[in-house]
């Protein structure tokens, strides 16, 4: 899940408060908080005439919300069930539909169901009178831009959709002071964006046109919203920081429908909140200001599979590639993914910036040459590939297609640009169904000598079961200076500084959904591959029980999940929601707060 081998290729290729419309004005009194938000059918529920004045008040924007699933309800062994099956593999048009996820489900946890209404939101006022008229009937409220939530926290029946999709705009800063901040914060280069972006749109602005970096995620579909509220993890982190830390400002509709800017000089603490708080708990994003860097002449990577010939061999190699790493790797310009699979395969999808291709030939050499010298152990199933290319080029649609066409795919659908393109490697994410899914921060302590042998053998011992996988770039443990600061005046968990790698541990199915008659998942063998996860992510919580996990890629059944994805800023996150979302109206499975409501973000279960 999220494995990217573009390095790979690439190695083996040729080298507001003032908004129009919008008053900021706090909304009407606050209404009594009631214990049960309406459904469809409850006394409560607004009348035709509420929800004709919405739309009125939207411009049009205003709908129900009809999901394609209705087709393969009344036909679904048909043509145009079997289309939509197929387009369930293009994220594209996941995206472009309100009636749709990215993740269609996860096994015994949640299933996709469509909102009963959708604004269409293309301004802040629609925003606006979304989340007020919301507030003012007690419905249950969904936040969805790119819709990547593998814990269903862009989904909700009988709810209200915000859908920001088309509230996609990109606009550069030569010298960006946040307001209010004029004297106290230098100018910056940055870039504004809307909170529907999505990655592969911002990469193609800033990078590929614009010629700087801006830290985001590694699929190219993901939300620029979501990302940066969760933390935000991208191929570069360790050089500049969690998308989080890059944030400037941000411009929110609070629940009580008043637009909102927030820096560090405009309410500093829903800034703080928004920059890695998780999205969906403290108000709806419309715009974000990001930092933009010098971007690198170089990008690069390196490609290679790896089987050992026996456990014995395997662990050989798991012990050579940690020391490796603590001695050659543990730096920032390193970061990307090792997989270690059962039957003792091992896949390295790494990539660094800032180095030409024999800078990191010259990292990797010895280690290359020590696999080679035990045949008797290893084979690789290709020649090792270290490459780079220009960096702006990683995420060019034209350079990409010319040079790696193995390494994307497109967006199929008749008249769709050719800009829109995603990793092959993220193929299997797209309309998946999750059976299991578990991730644990690994402290930098296990990359001391005497430390290196316990951690090798737990991931041995781990991979025997399901494929570990090892995200370097997600934690700030080996980063510079600069990523470790700004990561640090943020909202994440503390242990994310002192972490070297998050582990992650999943396993998922084609797109299906339980009742749907002949696209139901296969439950048995869903609930196979989910105990093999836990036994999988056991061996590896031995190390350190009590590390934590990330907020976006974590174990829906978590416990203690208030410490596990943000530690000790719990109780500030928490004040922060109780200032500005009292009554509860945004909620989220396991966000700030949801302990205060039931499951399905319903019921009321304490008082205020």
């Amino acid at each position: 899940m999220r494995r990217r081998d573009l390095l790979g290729g690439i190695a083996a290729a040729p080298i507001v408060t003032c908004v129009p419309g919008v008053t900021t004005a706090p909304a009407r009194a606050a209404v009594v908080p009631k214990a049960q938000r309406v459904r469809p059918g409850d006394a409560g529920w607004p009348a035709r005439a509420a929800w004709d004045a919405l739309r009125r008040n939207t411009r049009g924007r205003l709908g129900a919300v009809r999901t394609p699933l209705a087709a393969c309800q009344d036909e679904p062994e048909g043509a145009v069930c079997a289309e939509l099956f197929h387009e369930l593999k293009n994220p594209y048009y996941i995206g472009d539909q309100p009636g749709l996820t990215q993740t269609t489900g996860w096994l015994d946890a949640w299933t996709f169901e469509p909102s009963a209404y959708v604004v269409a939101a293309e301004t802040t006022a629609d925003v606006v009178a979304a989340v007020r008229f919301a507030r003012h009937h007690n419905l249950r409220l969904v936040v969805k831009g790119g819709g990547h939530s593998y814990l269903g926290r862009s989904n909700a029946p009988d709810s209200l959709l915000i859908w920001t999709r088309r509230m996609n705009a990109v606009v550069h800063h030569d010298a960006f002071v946040p307001r209010g901040c004029a004297g106290r914060m230098a100018p910056r280069q940055a870039v504004s964006i809307g909170a529907g972006a999505i990655w592969g749109q911002i990469y193609n602005e800033v990078a590929v046109r614009g010629g700087r970096y801006v830290q985001g995620g590694g699929c190219l579909t993901v939300g620029v919203a979501g990302l940066v509220q969760a933390g935000g993890f991208g191929s570069f982190t360790k050089m500049f920081g969690t998308a989080a830390a890059n944030l400037l400002e941000a411009e929110v509709v609070t629940a009580d429908g008043t637009v909102r800017i927030a820096n560090p000089c405009r309410h500093p603490d829903l800034f703080w909140g928004l920059k890695g708080g998780g999205g969906g708990s403290l108000g709806v994003v419309t715009r974000l200001t990001l930092q933009t860097h010098a971007l690198p002449e170089w990008a690069g990577g390196v490609h290679a599979t790896i089987h050992a010939t026996s456990d014995a061999a395997l662990r050989r190699f798991v012990g050579r590639f940690i020391a490796f790493y603590a001695d050659n790797l543990f730096a920032p310009q390193w970061g990307e993914i090792v997989t270690l699979r059962p039957g003792r395969r091992i896949d390295i999808r790494m990539s660094c910036i800032g180095l030409d291709r024999a800078q990191a030939e010259a990292v990797w050499r010895p280690f290359f040459a020590w696999i080679a010298g035990s045949p008797q152990d290893f084979t690789a199933a290709s020649t090792p590939g270290i490459g780079a290319v220009l960096a702006r080029d990683m995420w060019n649609p034209a350079f990409l297609r010319a040079y790696v066409p193995q390494l994307v795919r497109s967006d199929d659908r008749p008249g769709a640009t050719r800009k829109s393109i995603f990793w092959a490697a993220n193929l299997a994410e797209a309309g998946h169904f999750i059976h299991a899914y578990q991730s644990l921060w690994l402290p930098r302590a296990l990359l001391e000598p005497q430390r290196q042998a316990t951690l090798a053998d737990a991931l041995c011992a781990a991979s025997q079961h399901a494929p570990v996988e090892l995200h370097f770039q997600k934690g700030l443990a080996g980063a510079s200076a600069d990523a470790v600061a700004g990561t640090r005046d943020t909202a994440m968990n503390p242990m994310v500084l002192d972490a070297f790698v998050l582990a992650i541990i999943g396993s998922e199915g084609p797109p299906s959904y339980p009742g749907l008659a002949g696209h139901t998942p296969d439950l048995p063998a869903a609930r196979g591959s989910a105990a093999k996860v836990a036994s999988a992510m056991a061996a590896l919580k031995a190390l350190t029980p009590d590390n934590g996990c990330y907020f976006a890629e974590s174990d829906y059944f978590a416990t203690g999940w208030q410490q596990a994805y943000w530690g000790t800023s719990y109780p500030r996150l928490l004040a922060v929601k109780r200032k500005y979302d009292p009554q509860g109206l945004f909620f989220v499975h396991h966000g700030v707060g949801s302990e205060d409501w039931s499951a399905d973000g319903f019921t009321r279960l304490t008082a205020t």
